[in-house]
């Protein structure tokens, strides 16, 4: 489905976040004349003709003809009351009525740095690049205005892609873990929602893959399938990171010595091995945005003299053996752990000889560990888990870090 074809349906948008609200602004400019539903959970501050908010949300979709879904809602949920309307998504509107090329990236982690490293790349050497979707502005802010030159670097999360009918042009796979297994109770339907990122590519497409993943190496595409091409090396950047980027950048024909300019002029993300200051003779590092146990494993062997350790959040059922394991080789001396995974991660960690600290807030964390890190080293925020148990997302979770030092 394209946007055009939504000018004589009678259409709702279901989720008024930030991907909903876009839709809708994007939805007024382009048909100002026309009523748009709105259904949320949470209350809804907009004056429209039919608005439904509270427990009864869904229980008009059967009414309209096209239903708009924010990523988070699960089909599962809209399906008992939506089985006459056409489900669609603001990435599937986009992917069908882009007139650009789309860099579509995905993966459990290493999707932000990738995503910013390739648009950073690009945007050095071409005019019209766009970052969108999770770390840029939601798609549909540019679509009204896209022209067939320009480049949109595309980051896909599991649930954008869980609801698509057409994939990226590019389409970039970084890696594969359990992930949001409380949203899809197996690893395979992970992976699965994850796949379309190729699923509707065509011969003239490209699949950008990490083949160290058996996984991904195996997927069957019609695209030119592409394993990461191995470079060069900087530091505090994950390896796959460059080489995904380098072999998109060389798909647009970029050299090696033009790709490498541009990623030593890169600087690492907010909230990913950040360096935030010195308090109390205490070096303080933010890697808020590692929220699974692989991505604190590589911030663990990036970052030298780590004392403290501050882990733990929302448990979606992921496995911390080896997370663990790769704790027990570090001379680390005080963990401080958060909820609900708390429990989890000591239970594995108990017999050695690391102090521990249980909390559930930000500032008690951050005192604990100004109080007991050792004048000189580091303490580390890299939870290896999400945050939206005690935090609004990964981004309040480092704020708060970085307000209560």
């Amino acid at each position: 489905m394209k946007l055009q074809d939504l000018k004589n349906k009678k259409i709702i948008i279901l989720g008024f976040g930030r991907e909903g609200k876009n839709t809708y602004k994007t939805l007024k400019k382009l048909f100002p004349e026309k009523s748009i539903a709105l259904a949320d959970k949470k209350k809804i501050d907009i004056s429209e003709k039919e608005v439904f908010s509270g427990k009864n949300y869904l229980e008009k979709l059967n009414n309209y003809e096209v239903i708009i879904k924010t990523p988070g809602i699960p089909l599962k949920e809209i399906k008992p009351y939506a089985s006459k309307a056409k489900i669609t998504s603001q990435t599937e509107l986009f992917l069908n009525s882009c007139p650009g090329k789309v860099i579509g990236i995905t993966g459990t982690k290493g999707k932000s740095t990738t995503s910013s490293l390739i648009y950073k790349i690009l945007k050095d050497h071409f005019s019209g690049v766009k970052l969108i979707g999770n770390i840029g502005k939601p798609c549909l802010s540019y679509l009204l205005k896209a022209k067939p030159t320009d480049i949109f670097v595309f980051e896909m999360s599991c649930h954008q892609l869980d609801h698509i009918s057409k994939s990226p042009h590019i389409a970039v796979f970084t890696n594969i873990y359990p992930e949001h297994l409380d949203y899809y109770k197996t690893f395979l339907k992970y992976f699965n929602a994850k796949k379309n990122i190729t699923k509707f590519q065509n011969k003239n497409d490209f699949f950008v893959y990490n083949p160290q993943f058996k996984k991904i190496k195996d997927i069957k595409t019609k695209a030119h399938k592409i394993p990461f091409e191995k470079s060069f090396k900087k530091e505090r950047i994950h390896e796959d990171s460059i080489s995904a980027s380098v072999t998109v950048a060389k798909i647009f024909g970029l050299t090696e010595e033009e790709i490498k300019k541009s990623v030593n002029s890169f600087k690492t993300l907010d909230s990913r091995m950040e360096f935030v200051g010195t308090f109390n003779k205490i070096d303080f590092y933010n890697d808020s945005l590692s929220t699974i146990p692989e991505a604190t494993i590589f911030a663990l062997n990036e970052i030298k003299n780590i004392d403290t350790l501050i882990l733990g959040g929302l448990d979606r059922g992921i496995d911390y053996t080896n997370l663990t394991e790769e704790i027990k080789k570090k001379n680390i001396k005080n963990i401080i752990l958060f909820p609900n995974t708390d429990k989890k991660i000591y239970h594995e960690l108990k017999n050695e000889k690391i102090n521990f600290f249980f909390t559930s807030k930000m500032k008690e964390a951050v005192l604990i560990a100004k109080e007991k890190t050792e004048k000189g080293k580091v303490c580390l925020l890299s939870p290896a888990a999400s945050s939206y148990n005690l935090f609004k997302n990964y981004k309040d979770r480092a704020n708060q870090f970085k307000k209560y030092l």
